[in-house]
């Protein structure tokens, strides 16, 4: 494939290198002079393990060059890798100054293209950014239209600076964000060559992945300093504490509470950060990230509740009032809080809870719920299609398989607030809300 890397730098640079290795005919273009003839000399502009090897490699086989031309590298390739910078502002917003030009030059470039040609962006950049800034840049000053006459898409690259050719060789996935699939193919065929899972998925998305890698990989830094500094605090070996939680690949280092939803709560969760942070504070030892979880998680309990307020309705039916399926455990349970909060704006309320409805009868929460919840206790009913019947507005707290199919009655005239994704295919609809979706 013939493939044009606008931009350079580190990224532009890397990827230059390895797709050329991988056999690829690649065009680098940047506007610096120097960074283009120290390429076309076989060395690299940039200190990296490999990649001065791969680029001299690469020049003497004829599968590298580079060159200042932006015209000249575009009408020659059949596929474009944006890989320019979009470094910070100082209030941190993003600055796309150098991508708003690179598009302006490509636009230009497109105008005089009879060919269908495909844009990917590899730079790093906010969901929305193709849609607002890239997409009209290039439809403006090529006179074409997106998806019709030129495809566009995003490509994240998910580099370490001093194993970079190891990591774009050896990647977790591969990554396309693309609306059709005239742009994903190509995309496709690019990285062909990689023993890789390839993931492709809507552009937003696409956008929105890389952040969220990036912001996860700094929570697990963080997270593991502040456990460090308390073990330091307490003469306890945190390195050893650490290598033992890493062993747990079925909850710690899992996908296991890794999906967007309601609030956690539980006899364990809650008490149990409680404890830690409040140790923390007896040796004086600063945790703002462990600190503000227990925050953060008030803060999505009111989220639900202002999704029911903004209905408008006063009729509610809960179903699911315990901390989570196949337990009847109210401890500390989210929806127990979300109940409340309801109730304290002047909402009717009815609950349906099976599990729970057995333990008020005879089980072991029996007294829990007689002695701290008896105001909830009394909303408590047996038939889920009477709580249904009685409602305006339905949330669904958690994931029974008995709920499975209440998106059938969305649109009746109810509204439904689904707190666990209960049935993603009916996410989207206006009367079928999703908390974080």
């Amino acid at each position: 494939m013939k493939l044009s890397i606008f931009g350079l730098g580190y990224v532009g640079c890397v990827s230059a290198a390895c797709f050329a290795r991988a056999g690829h005919e690649v065009i680098g273009v940047d506007v610096n002079q120097m960074k283009v003839e120290i390429i076309n000399s076989g060395r690299s502009p940039i200190v990296e393990p490999a990649v001065e090897d791969l680029i001299s490699e690469s020049v003497k086989e004829n599968r590298l060059r580079a060159t200042t031309d932006i015209a000249m590298a575009f009408a020659e390739s059949e596929l474009s890798l944006v890989c320019v910078g979009t470094p910070s502002h100082q209030n941190g917003s993003l600055d796309l100054t150098y991508l708003k030009r690179v598009c302006q030059q490509l636009g230009e470039a497109l105008e005089l293209k009879s060919r269908y040609h495909i844009i990917a962006i590899r730079s790093t950049i906010l969901p929305g950014t193709i849609a607002g800034t890239i997409v009209p840049a290039l439809e403006v000053y090529s006179g074409k239209r997106a998806g019709r006459d030129f495809g566009v898409a995003v490509n994240p690259e998910f580099l370490r600076e001093g194993t970079s050719v190891h990591d774009f060789n050896n990647p977790p996935f591969t990554l396309i964000g693309a609306d059709d699939e005239d742009t994903t193919a190509p995309m496709r065929r690019l990285y062909s060559h990689l023993n890789a899972p390839l993931i492709a998925v809507g552009i937003k998305e696409a956008e929105m992945v890389k952040y969220t890698c990036n912001c996860f990989h700094a929570l697990k830094v963080t997270f593991a300093n502040e456990i460090g500094a308390i073990c330091k605090a307490l003469g306890v070996d945190s390195h050893r504490v650490m290598e033992v939680f890493c062993h747990d690949s079925k909850l710690n280092l899992s996908p296991y509470y890794l999906k967007p939803g309601f609030a956690f709560g539980g006899s364990c969760l809650p008490k149990d950060l409680r404890a830690l942070t409040h140790k923390a504070k007896e040796y004086d030892v600063e945790v703002p990230m462990l600190n503000s979880i227990l925050v953060s998680n008030r803060l999505q309990i009111e989220r639900a509740v202002e999704m029911v307020l903004r209905t408008g309705h006063k009729k509610v039916g809960v179903l699911g009032l315990s901390f989570k399926v196949n337990t009847d455990d109210l401890r500390e349970s989210p929806m127990v809080t979300l109940v409340e909060r309801l109730i304290g704006k002047g909402l009717k309320l009815a609950i349906y809870d099976r599990e729970v409805e057995l333990a008020r009868l005879f089980g072991a929460n029996k007294n829990y719920i007689e002695r701290e919840i008896p105001h909830i206790s009394s909303l408590l009913r047996a038939d889920l299609k009477e709580v249904i019947d009685d409602s305006e507005v339905i949330i669904i707290g958690k994931q029974d398989n008995e709920f499975r199919t209440l998106a059938e009655i969305a649109g009746s005239g109810r509204v439904i607030i689904d707190l666990v994704r209960m049935n993603e295919l009916a996410s989207g609809r206006e009367s079928y809300q999703g908390l974080c979706w």
